[in-house]
C-alpha cells in the first residue's frame, strides 16, 4: 500500500511520526460512457472558455474568483503556508469516551503506520487508549482541507476515523419528523418481541454486495446475447394503523417458521 498522508501524531509533548494509508477499497464495476450510435469512449477535455482550445494537466493551476472574473492562483506551497503545523502533524487536542461521539459525523477511516524508530511509543498510546477506554480527537490537514478525526486502538494498530464538521450535517427542520406519538402498548410489546428474536451476533462477514454480483452476472449474459430473467421484488404491503397488529403478528410467526425450519 501506497501511504496517502505522512506526518506525526502529537499529544502533549510525545511525536510519534506516522504514515496513513485508506483502509478502505471501493468496489465497484468501472463503467465507461460510451457514444449511443457507434459505441465510441467518450472522453472528458480541460478547455479554454477563451481559445475553445484543449489544456494540458501541466497547464492546469488552482484558483479562486475573488471579484467577478479575476482569480487568484494558488500554488501548491501555498495551501501549507496557511497551517503549516497541521500540515505535518495530527494533533490530538483532547480525549473522549468514543459513546460521546454521533456516529453520523464519522465518514472515513484510516490506518496508521508508525516509523520504525517509533513503534514502541506507537505502541504505548495504543495500549493507552485501550487502559483508559478513550479515544482521541484530533484535526490535520490532508489534501487541501482541514480533517477532524478519532484516533482509537483496533487490536495493535492504530486507526482514525475521518469525521465531518458540525456544520456539514444537514438541518433537519424542514423534515415532517414525529414528534411525541403515542403507540398501542400491544404492538409496542409485538414489535419489541420481533427485535428480540431477530436479534443475533454481527459479523460484517455475514454481509456482501450482492448488487455488484448481480450486475455482473447481467453483464456476462448481455455479452454472451443470452436472455436476461428477471426476478420479480416480493409484494410488500403497506403498513398503516387498521394492519399494524396483522403484519406484526404473521412477522412473528413467520419468523418462528424460518427459525425451525432452519434447526
Amino acid at each position: 500500500m501506497r501511504p496517502i498522508w505522512t506526518g506525526g501524531i502529537t499529544f502533549g509533548l510525545v511525536y510519534i511520526p506516522i504514515k496513513l494509508y485508506s483502509a478502505t477499497n471501493a468496489v465497484e464495476i468501472d463503467l465507461d460512457l460510451l457514444s449511443k450510435k457507434d459505441k465510441s469512449p467518450i472522453r472528458y477535455a480541460r478547455i479554454d472558455t477563451k481559445t475553445g482550445k484543449e489544456v494540458a494537466w501541466k497547464d492546469v493551476v488552482k484558483g479562486y474568483e475573488h471579484k467577478k472574473g479575476d482569480y487568484v492562483v494558488l500554488e501548491p506551497e501555498d495551501f501549507d503556508k496557511v497551517d503549516m503545523e497541521k500540515s505535518q502533524n495530527l494533533e490530538i487536542s483532547s480525549f473522549v469516551d468514543e459513546d460521546e461521539i454521533d456516529p453520523i459525523y464519522f465518514e472515513t477511516p484510516y490506518y496508521l503506520e508508525p516509523d520504525p524508530k517509533a513503534k514502541k511509543l506507537y505502541a504505548l498510546l495504543n495500549k493507552a487508549l485501550k487502559k483508559s477506554k478513550k479515544v482521541g480527537i484530533a484535526e490535520f490537514v490532508m489534501r487541501n482541507r482541514e480533517r477532524l478525526c478519532v484516533i482509537a486502538p483496533r487490536g495493535n494498530m492504530l486507526v482514525i476515523n475521518q469525521m465531518r464538521y458540525e456544520d456539514e450535517i444537514r438541518e433537519t427542520s424542514d423534515l415532517e419528523i414525529p414528534g411525541k406519538t403515542d403507540v398501542d402498548s400491544k404492538e409496542l410489546d409485538m414489535a419489541t418481541d420481533l427485535i428480540e428474536k431477530m436479534t443475533e451476533k454481527f459479523d460484517i462477514a455475514d454481509y456482501q454486495d450482492d448488487y455488484i454480483k448481480k450486475l455482473k452476472k447481467l453483464i456476462d449474459a448481455k455479452a454472451k446475447h443470452k436472455t436476461i430473467r428477471v426476478q420479480k421484488p416480493e409484494k410488500r404491503v403497506e403498513a398503516n394503523e387498521s394492519n399494524l397488529t396483522k403484519l406484526l403478528q404473521e412477522s412473528l410467526i413467520k419468523f418462528k417458521v424460518e427459525a425451525h425450519a432452519s434447526r
